[in-house]
Formats: structure tokens, C-alpha cells, sequence
């Protein structure tokens, strides 16, 4: 109980759907400082405290390009069977994106249910490609150009995403856009509830 205190203590609140800043383009970042190191530590405890497998730094409101992804934690909780399918041959990464670049994706694809922080109560099937090829900077500024394969991809394409000012949501269909905009406009009145700390834009 005192270790969640204390995270809750030093995490942020998600910046949820609406926020104009969900929809601007990350600046990149060309010098390691304090306040890039606050940012890495920030993103660490809010995506903590939220029980997410990742977190870009739109979601807790700033513009810096960085991302941080922790799929061990779905490896964790999914039955062997399950790890097969989604894993390929790794337990997941915990890993800082700095100025992340996608430079290749597969042919291949799988599609699989997405949800988001920022989105809460929508989650919908989402089609992405099972391999890609992704160039970024670690928490070290050490430059990393790396293949990432299944739902550690997955992950980090779509807190990549996130970056670009894209959404998950961005990916549906047409239908399924305007299935969920009723929902959409609940969020963006601050209308549904999450259990980890949330900030929705003032509805006018």
C-alpha cells in the first residue's frame, strides 16, 4: 500500500481524449538534461500506477518525443498458449523510445484488441504488421536500431502513434468510427470513470 502511495504520489494524470495535445506532433530530443530524465522517470510512474504496457509523453502532456513500453507485464499474464501465439521466443521488453523512427514494417499482419489510457471504455480490434524494423534512442541516448516482432510490436506502434498525433481509433473503419463516437463524446465530458488518475478537457 505504501509503495502505490508513493507511485500515486509521483505519477501524473493520462491526458484523455479531446485534449488537443493528443493531437500534435512530438519534437524531437537532441540533448539529454534533467528535464528529459524527470520525463523518462515520469512516464515510468504513470504507466505504472496505470497499470498500461505503455505510455508516450502526449498522454501526461508533453510534446517531447519519448515513449516507454513494458510488455513483459501482458507476458506475465497470459497462459502459455497464449505467449506462444503473441511472443516470439522473448518475454516482452521494459524500454525507453527517444526519438523513435519505424523504418520498415512487415507484409505480414495480425490483428488484435487495442484499448488506450487516454481512451478509456473502447477497445476494438486493430490490424497492424507483426514485424518491424524500429531505430530509436535508449534512456542513455545510445542509438539502437532493433526488429521487434507480435504484441511488443504492436505496442510500440501504437505508442509511436502517439507521437505522430494518432490515435488507435484512427485505425477503424468507417462503421466502426461512428459506432463509437457516442462513447467518444462521453469521454470528452468527463463522463467515464477509470481507476488510475485521469485529467479530462473541461467540456464547454
Amino acid at each position: 500500500m505504501e509503495k502505490i502511495d508513493e507511485l500515486t504520489n509521483k505519477s501524473l494524470p493520462i491526458i484523455a481524449y479531446g485534449n488537443p495535445v493528443l493531437r500534435q506532433k512530438s519534437r524531437n530530443i537532441y540533448d539529454r538534461d534533467i528535464l528529459v530524465d524527470k520525463l523518462i522517470e515520469d512516464l515510468w510512474n504513470t504507466l505504472e500506477i496505470s497499470g498500461g504496457v505503455g505510455l508516450a509523453a502526449p498522454q501526461i502532456d508533453s510534446q517531447l518525443n519519448a515513449f516507454v513500453v513494458k510488455s513483459t507485464l501482458m507476458y506475465d499474464e497470459l497462459e502459455t498458449n497464449y505467449r506462444k501465439k503473441l511472443f516470439c521466443g522473448d518475454k516482452g521488453i521494459e524500454e525507453v523510445f527517444i526519438n523513435a523512427n519505424i523504418l520498415e514494417y512487415s507484409e505480414e499482419t495480425n490483428k488484435l484488441t487495442e484499448g488506450c489510457l487516454s481512451i478509456p471504455g473502447i477497445s476494438e480490434d486493430i490490424k497492424r504488421p507483426w514485424d518491424i524494423i524500429v531505430e530509436y534512442l535508449d534512456k542513455d541516448f545510445v542509438l539502437h536500431r532493433k526488429m521487434f516482432s507480435g504484441y511488443t510490436a504492436r505496442v510500440i506502434q501504437h505508442e509511436f502513434d502517439h507521437t505522430k498525433g494518432l490515435l488507435f481509433i484512427d485505425h477503424l473503419s468507417a462503421l466502426n468510427k461512428k459506432l463509437t463516437r457516442n462513447k467518444l463524446k462521453q469521454i470528452k465530458q468527463g463522463k467515464i470513470p477509470t481507476d488510475y488518475p485521469i485529467q479530462y478537457l473541461k467540456y464547454r
